[in-house]
């Protein structure tokens, strides 16, 4: 697994289980977030824009090849970044076939300025490997050695499903970002 919020998949285990059991399939949206920072230098040479964020912090981004109107982009200018991500359990069927995939994808804005879409999506099939209702928690195991444990708010919900039930999660994450002109003073 390349990535996965930790606090998204906490947040997911803290929904009851028993909406997975019934439904068979559930959607979690996790974080929206929206940041705007200042493009405080631009080097063509190496692509890399340099962005100073709302707290005083500074990003050097390194914009790819494939980002067109590079050349528009103007110290002053600023970014508005959205990120959003949500996940969406699947309880499998006893001999369904496990699944581990991912896809990605950019495209580009065709306004004025330079922008971007950004969007992957991963899914794999993970299997309980333990329940503790003592704590109450849940352990996951899935392809490439991963795993992961996290606590459950709803003590009942674990009653719903078992040790060896495999799972299949779905994330998506997406990031939009566009650059907007400052505005002419008059």
């Amino acid at each position: 697994m390349t990535r996965l919020s930790a606090g998204l998949l906490a947040a997911m285990l803290t929904l009851p289980l028993t909406q997975v059991a019934f439904a068979q399939s559930k959607t979690v949206t996790g974080k929206v977030a929206t940041i705007t920072a200042t493009v405080e230098a631009v080097d063509a040479t190496t692509r890399t824009v340099t962005l100073k964020g709302p707290k005083g912090n500074y990003v050097d981004v390194v914009a790819p090849e494939s980002m067109k109107k590079f050349s528009e982009i103007k110290v002053g200018d600023t970014v508005t970044a959205r990120y959003y991500e949500n996940i969406v359990l699947r309880l499998k069927a006893p001999g369904d076939k496990p699944v581990d995939t991912g896809t990605v994808g950019v495209t580009g804005t065709e306004g004025k300025k330079p922008g971007a879409t950004a969007a992957t999506q991963r899914t794999i099939t993970a299997t309980i490997t333990e329940i503790d209702q003592s704590v109450p928690s849940i352990t996951f195991s899935g392809p490439n050695n991963w795993k992961y444990s996290s606590r459950v708010e709803d003590k009942n919900a674990l009653a719903k499903v078992k040790v060896g039930d495999k799972v299949d999660i779905t994330w998506t994450e997406a990031l939009l970002v566009a650059f907007d002109a400052v505005p002419v003073k008059k």
